[in-house]
C-alpha cells in the first residue's frame, strides 16, 4: 500500500522536476549562462510560495486525513473546502505582493544589467502562474488523500508533456527567450488545473466542492500542522538568497550557473523524497488517527529505508554520468568543470537527506509540528547558513558543494534523537496500557 501511494506521487514529483529541468535546457542552450542565473536569482520567490502552499495544504490534508481515518466525513470535506480556500486566497496576495520586490532583490544581490533583465521578463509572468502550481500541488494531495494518487501521476505527465511542448515551440521556433519558458509554463499549468478541477467535479467520492462554515479552530490547527513545512520552504527561501548572494561575491555569474545546474540534480532528488512523504502521509495520519501508532511508526521506517537506497543509487548514477551531464546545459571552459567536481560533492548529501525529509514528514503526520519544524528549519536554515557562510569564504567553490552534505550530516543527529524519543514515548504507552 505504501508503495501504491508513493510511486505515483514520486513520479508526479519527479515529473513536475522535470519541467524545470526542460526550461534550464531550453534557457542554457537557447539564452545562455546569463539566462541560467537570472533565473536561480528568483527561486527564492518560488520558494515562499510553496511555504505559503504547502504550509496550508500540508496541515489541512494532516487534519483531513485524521478525519478521514476516524470516519468523520462531514469534517474531512468541510477541511478540504476551507484549506483550497486559503491556497487561493493566500497564493494571490503573494504575487501581489512579490511585484514590488523585484528591484530591491536585484539590488541587493547587485545582478549586473543582462540577468536583471532576464529576471524581470521571466517572472513578470511566473507571478501569473506560481499561484496556479501551488493550487495544483495542493489539489494533488487530496487526490492522493482520497486514494487516488493515478489520476494525479497521469495529469503530471500531461502537464510535462505540454510544458516541453511549449518550450520548444516559444523558444525554439518562435524565439521568445526567457518569456517564451514562462509563457509555456503558465499554459500547461493553467490546462493542469482544468483537468483537476473536472475529477474533483465528476471523479471525487470523497472530497467535494461545498459550501462550508469558516472555522478558526481548523485555521489554527491547520497553520500549526503546517509550520514545519513553512519553516522548511521559508528557509530554503533564506537560505536560497544567501547561495546567491555569496556566490556571487566570491565567484561570479559562472558560479552560480554552476550552482544551477547541479542543482537540478539535487531538485529532482529532492522530489523523490517529497513524493515518498506525501505518498506516506496519508498513511500515517490515518494510521495515527485510529490509534495504530506502531503501525506509523513502520510506515515511517519502511519509507526511511526506501529513501536511503534511493539516495544510494543517485549517487552512484551521479558518480558515472557526471561528464556527461555538465555538458548538457552549456558548453562553456570555466562552468563545465565546475558542475563535474560540484555534481559529485554535493551528492554526498543525498545518503543523509533522506532521513531528515521523512522524519519532518513523519512528525507532522502524527501532529507533532514542533519537532517536524525544528528539524526543517536547522536543514533549510540555522545549520545551513551557518555553513553557507562559513565554508565558502574559506573554500571557494569547493565550499560552496561541501555546504549540503555537512548541512544534511549535522541535522541527521537531531533526527535521529526526536525518532529515538517517539519510540520511548510509544514504548512507555503500551506498558501502561
Amino acid at each position: 500500500m505504501l508503495l501504491q501511494f508513493s510511486i505515483p506521487s514520486i513520479i508526479a514529483m519527479v515529473l513536475t522536476s522535470l519541467i524545470t529541468v526542460a526550461d534550464g535546457y531550453f534557457i542554457g542552450n537557447y539564452v545562455g549562462k546569463e539566462g541560467l542565473a537570472a533565473v536561480n536569482l528568483g527561486l527564492p520567490m518560488i520558494y515562499f510560495y510553496l511555504a505559503v502552499g504547502l504550509m496550508i495544504s500540508v496541515g489541512g490534508m494532516a487534519i483531513a486525513g485524521m478525519a478521514l481515518g476516524s470516519g468523520d466525513i462531514k469534517k474531512c470535506n468541510s477541511v478540504f473546502n476551507q484549506t483550497m480556500c486559503m491556497t487561493l486566497v493566500s497564493t494571490v496576495l503573494v504575487s501581489s505582493f512579490m511585484w514590488f520586490l523585484f528591484d530591491p532583490l536585484l539590488h541587493i544581490l547587485n545582478a549586473d544589467a543582462q540577468v536583471a533583465g532576464f529576471f524581470k521578463d521571466y517572472y513578470g509572468i511566473m507571478l501569473l502562474q506560481l499561484p496556479i502550481m501551488v493550487i495544483n500541488a495542493s489539489f494533488g494531495m487530496f487526490i492522493r488523500g482520497e486514494g487516488k494518487p493515478q489520476y494525479f501521476m497521469q495529469v503530471n505527465i500531461l502537464n510535462v508533456l505540454l510544458n516541453i511542448l511549449f518550450d520548444y515551440l516559444f523558444v525554439r521556433w518562435f524565439s521568445w527567450g526567457v518569456k517564451g519558458v514562462a509563457v509555456a509554463s503558465l499554459l500547461s499549468a493553467i490546462m493542469t488545473l482544468v483537468c483537476i478541477l473536472y475529477f474533483f467535479i465528476k471523479k471525487s467520492s470523497v472530497y467535494k466542492f461545498r459550501r462550508f462554515t469558516f472555522s478558526s479552530v481548523v485555521l489554527k490547527n491547520t497553520l500549526f500542522n503546517g509550520s514545519s513545512e513553512f519553516v522548511g520552504e521559508m528557509s530554503m527561501s533564506i537560505s536560497m538568497f544567501a547561495y546567491n548572494f555569496v556566490i556571487l561575491k566570491n565567484i561570479g555569474v559562472d558560479g552560480v550557473t554552476a550552482f544551477t545546474i547541479v542543482g537540478y540534480i539535487a531538485y529532482i532528488f529532492n522530489m523523490v523524497l517529497i513524493g515518498f512523504g506525501q505518498g506516506a502521509s496519508p498513511l500515517i495520519s490515518f494510521a495515527y488517527g485510529a490509534k495504530e501508532h506502531l503501525l506509523a511508526a513502520n510506515l515511517r521506517r519502511i519509507t526511511t529505508f526506501m529513501v536511503l537506497t534511493a539516495g544510494a543509487v543517485v549517487f552512484l548514477l551521479v558518480l558515472v554520468a557526471s561528464g556527461w551531464y555538465s555538458s548538457l546545459f552549456v558548453k562553456s571552459d570555466v562552468v563545465e568543470p565546475l558542475v563535474r567536481s560540484g555534481m559529485i560533492i554535493f551528492s554526498v548529501s543525498f545518503l543523509f537527506s533522506g532521513v531528515n525529509t521523512i522524519s519532518a514528514f513523519y512528525f507532522t503526520s502524527i501532529g507533532r509540528a514542533k519537532e517536524s519544524a525544528i528539524i526543517s528549519s536547522a536543514r533549510s536554515l540555522f545549520i545551513l547558513l551557518i555553513c553557507i557562510f562559513t565554508l565558502p569564504p574559506l573554500f571557494g567553490m569547493t565550499g560552496v558543494w561541501l555546504v549540503a552534505p555537512m548541512t544534511e550530516i549535522l541535522t541527521l543527529f537531531i533526527s535521529l534523537y526526536f525518532i529515538r524519543q517517539e519510540s520511548a514515548n510509544q514504548s512507555h504507552s503500551l506498558v501502561q496500557g
